[in-house]
């Protein structure tokens, strides 16, 4: 059945009702925003998620990523404070805090970025000398994140991290250095090992003093008491003699010949055990040392008796002792 104007109107006006509906409902995806323009004007932000703008009125304007990104800056020769050459490249990190002003205050923004980036990294490193340059990267990264990121911060970004990659100097700068870090480290060692050797000598002589104190000590302490025992021995032998001359001044003969034999027989021994004797003459009669012997023997008898008791003064007997011969007058008499 053929469809009269009416229903034909109908029609287009509901499809047209659904298209309209179709273009004034935007879905924006996480980690984006999008900014909406109303006859050519900025007029607010879309957040993530569904949104509703007035058709053929408003339109979309400028869909920003607000996730943080990454901008790799190529490599830029660089001139240092004492002219030295050399290659550095780095990498910075952004994140767009407010998607309106990343859209609409600057043109071309990660271009702006990289370029912002590159002359800063040269006024940075032109400033230090070289060696400043390889042994102090952190500080060159915190300053070239304080200068970056309040450089870009009319725009509406947060600048998190710039970090230099590489440092390449020269290859005969790299040579002069590296013969250079060697000379240092070879006169480290031998530094190290003079001082060492130092150590050591005065450690030797360290002993060497304690081992002489010791000795000298140990020498001094066997002297006084070789000292000592000799004065204890003088002291006995003056004892002994004391009590000698007091039995002779009490008329005791006996001791007399205890002494004489006693002292006898010790020359007897010396002369046996000399080392360089070889033959002994004995210039006196063997019957002298028994008659000795003889006394000694009386003595001892006559001081604890028989039984191991002193004897009364009544029961003591002089010893008879054998008279002492002399040998040349013995010869005498036979011619």
């Amino acid at each position: 059945m053929p469809f009269a104007g009416l229903d034909i109107v109908v029609i287009a006006f509901v499809v047209l009702v659904i298209l309209v509906l179709f273009a004034g409902i935007k879905t924006v995806p996480q980690g984006y925003r999008y900014t909406v323009e109303r006859f050519g004007r900025y007029t607010r932000t879309l957040e993530p998620g569904l949104n509703i703008i007035i058709p053929f009125i408003d339109r979309i304007g400028a869909k920003m990523n607000v996730m943080e990104q990454v901008l790799d800056v190529p490599t830029q020769e660089v001139i240092t404070r004492d002219n030295a050459s050399c290659a550095a490249d780095a990498v910075a990190f952004y994140q767009i805090l407010n998607a309106a002003e990343a859209a609409y205050q600057v043109s071309d923004l990660q271009s702006a970025i990289l370029n912002l980036t590159m002359t800063n990294i040269r006024s940075v490193m032109g400033s230090m000398d070289l060696d400043e340059l390889l042994s102090n990267r952190e500080i060159i990264n915190d300053k070239l994140l304080r200068v970056v990121d309040e450089a870009v911060g009319p725009w509406g970004i947060k600048v998190t991290r710039v970090e230099i990659k590489d440092i390449q100097p020269p290859k005969d700068l790299v040579d002069a250095m590296a013969r250079q870090m060697k000379a240092e480290r070879e006169k480290r060692a031998q530094v190290l090992e003079a001082e060492g050797s130092r150590n050591a000598q005065i450690l030797r002589a360290e002993g060497a003093k304690q081992s002489a104190i010791l000795q000298a000590e140990g020498q001094r302490e066997a002297a006084f008491r070789d000292a000592e025992a000799r004065e204890r021995l003088a002291e006995a032998e003056a004892k002994a003699t004391q009590m000698v001359s007091e039995a002779i001044a009490a008329g005791d003969v006996q001791a007399i010949n205890y002494f004489v034999a006693q002292k006898y027989t010790e020359a007897m021994a010396a002369i046996g055990t000399a080392p360089n004797s070889k033959i002994v003459l004995m210039p006196m009669e063997a019957s002298s040392l028994i008659g000795s012997l003889g006394g000694i023997g009386a003595i001892a008898r006559d001081v604890f008796g028989d039984g191991g008791n002193p004897q009364s003064p009544a029961r003591q007997a002089t010893p008879r002792t054998a008279p002492v011969r002399n040998p040349f007058d013995t010869a005498k008499q036979e011619g």
